[in-house]
């Protein structure tokens, strides 16, 4: 194969981020007819078709998504050479891409991952979200550092990484006011008899709220199930039912959603977890996230 022309990379860049060639020519105040025909001399060289067309947009293919990835870096590289010409003076920067699982909270997240800005060696933190099979796959091609999830990856599993716990904590249930009002003081009596909000079934803490329930013969009405830990508490703090979330977070909860704590228990415990292709942490980065977290919780 011939040398990569960059020029005919950039073209495709730029038209997979814009979702169109129309777009594209004019962000790079180009015809649509010349975009149109670098993209095919592009697609040309390296032998296949880098687009999906749906409707009007085009959609990297399997292979496009690959390309533009590696695309992504490239550029991003350059903007940084840019930058230290402009400056006259060396600026390095270590990217750090962490995938995050969907159903964590955010703010537990934000808790874990801030250390790595705040350390002496400059890191752009670059932090993508999805669920935990599609994060594991880009973490086996290299598109990502590490994960930070709530569940660890299971033995058989055909990737090389491991697993490193970095927090546990037991579970605490809120409501708002309104709701509380005329109730016992038992924990127990109390939840049986509110509407419940629940994290959705692919939330690892899913099963075992729902066993910590039935040992204590809790029947609970649910009346809605989330994927998104935010959108359930604001649910939760408009009365709709109780929910509940990581200890570790109480204090952030009943500020910002104004709801009150039921009760807690430990017997429900939530676990997190950095998923690493390395055996033994060497990443700065995610030795910042272990320690902190460590001294932190």
């Amino acid at each position: 194969m011939s040398p990569l022309n960059y020029n005919h990379l950039f073209y495709f860049y730029v038209v997979a981020t814009e979702g169109s060639i129309s777009k594209a020519s004019t962000r790079l105040n180009l015809t649509p007819q010349t975009i149109s025909g670098q993209i095919t001399s592009f697609e040309a060289q390296v032998g296949v078709n880098l687009f999906d067309r749906k409707g009007k947009k085009l959609f990297p293919s399997e292979v496009g998504q690959l390309i533009y990835s590696y695309a992504e870096e490239i550029f991003q590289l350059g903007d940084e050479v840019k930058h230290i010409l402009k400056r006259q003076q060396p600026v390095l920067w270590h990217t750090f891409t962490v995938g995050i699982v969907d159903v964590i909270p955010k703010v537990l997240a934000y808790q874990l991952l801030s250390p790595v800005l705040k350390m002496k060696d400059r890191v752009r933190l670059i932090c993508v979200e999805g669920d935990q099979d599609s994060l594991v796959a880009d973490l086996a091609i290299n598109k990502l550092d590490c994960i930070l999830t709530d569940q660890p990856l299971q033995l058989g599993n055909h990737v090389k990484a491991y697993n490193y716990l970095l927090v546990e904590c037991g579970f605490t249930f809120f409501a708002a006011e309104t709701l509380l009002q005329n109730l016992p003081n038992d924990l127990l009596q109390s939840l049986s008899e509110l509407p419940w909000l629940m994290q959705s079934k692919k939330s690892a803490v899913r099963t075992r709220l729902s066993s910590w329930l039935e040992k204590h013969n809790i029947s609970p009405n649910i009346v809605a199930e989330f994927d998104d830990s935010a959108l359930m508490k604001s649910f939760g703090q408009a009365g709709f039912g109780v929910f509940s979330s990581p200890t570790l977070i109480d204090e952030y909860v009943t500020d910002k959603y104004d709801v009150k704590i039921v009760g807690r228990t430990d017997e429900i415990k939530e676990h997190y977890y950095i998923i690493s292709p390395e055996r033994r942490l060497k990443h700065p980065a995610i030795v910042e996230i272990v320690t902190a977290a460590n001294k932190q919780f």
